[in-house]
């Protein structure tokens, strides 16, 4: 009798969870992504100067003299004091020889100062690079453009990301003779900051370097689930 009873409570709960598994709701997920490009307003130069003397103090006013027209250049040019930033300052001795089993021998010394120079103007990057070799500055390890303002791009990526993924959702949905129904999540995947997209805007003044600004490029992923009828 205990056995009869067990089995129907059984059965009932069986019974009683069928409808609730048969209205499970069937979904589609999709991800999507997004590109806004934009010419970059700001750019990031890294220049400096390096020096060799056969002693570290002979070096290093050789060094201060031409990093001091630098700087001066730079004034002139209206950059101001908070887009100024040194990022290297070393002294290191220079030896010759050392093969064959021969002692290494000291020749002099080395020293090199390099600074960061941020541009809000990149129409002025061709005359900035050309004033700062002439002042004395025989290093230019870097050039980095940017967009000042990402945040609005960044929106539209977003916005763009969720409009191709509804897209491709549809397009299956169609295929599969299904209809979308509510959104059931969204995530975001990943979004990226300016990169550059080398499509080349050739700047030519005169007397300036010749540089070429180009596209950043702004990203958004993202991935959607929605119920399907």
């Amino acid at each position: 009798m205990k056995n009869a009873v067990f089995l129907s409570l059984a059965l009932t709960g069986l019974l009683a969870a069928a409808p609730a598994w048969a209205q499970t709701a069937r979904t589609i997920s999709m991800t999507g992504h997004g590109e806004i490009k934009a010419v970059p307003d700001q750019v990031q130069v890294n220049a400096g100067v390096t020096s060799s003397a056969p002693t570290a103090a002979a070096a290093l006013t050789a060094n201060t003299t031409r990093m001091k027209s630098v700087f001066d250049t730079l004034r002139k040019m209206g950059v101001p004091e908070r887009a100024i930033q040194t990022i290297n300052f070393s002294v290191s001795p220079q030896y010759t020889g050392g093969a064959n089993n021969e002692r290494p021998r000291l020749t002099g010394y080395q020293v090199n100062n390099e600074v960061s120079v941020r541009l809000d103007d990149v129409s002025k990057l061709g005359a900035a690079l050309d004033a700062l070799v002439t002042a004395g500055a025989n290093q230019m390890n870097g050039i980095n453009f940017s967009i000042r303002e990402p945040a609005p791009l960044l929106e539209k990526a977003r916005a763009a990301a969720v409009a191709d993924a509804r897209a491709r959702a549809e397009t299956y949905a169609k295929a599969a003779g299904v209809t979308l129904g509510p959104v059931q999540s969204i995530s975001e995947g990943g979004s990226e900051p300016p990169r550059p997209m080398y499509k080349a805007m050739a700047m030519m003044a005169e007397r300036s370097v010749p540089v070429a600004v180009g596209e950043e490029s702004v990203t958004a992923d993202v991935s959607i689930v929605w119920e399907i009828r």
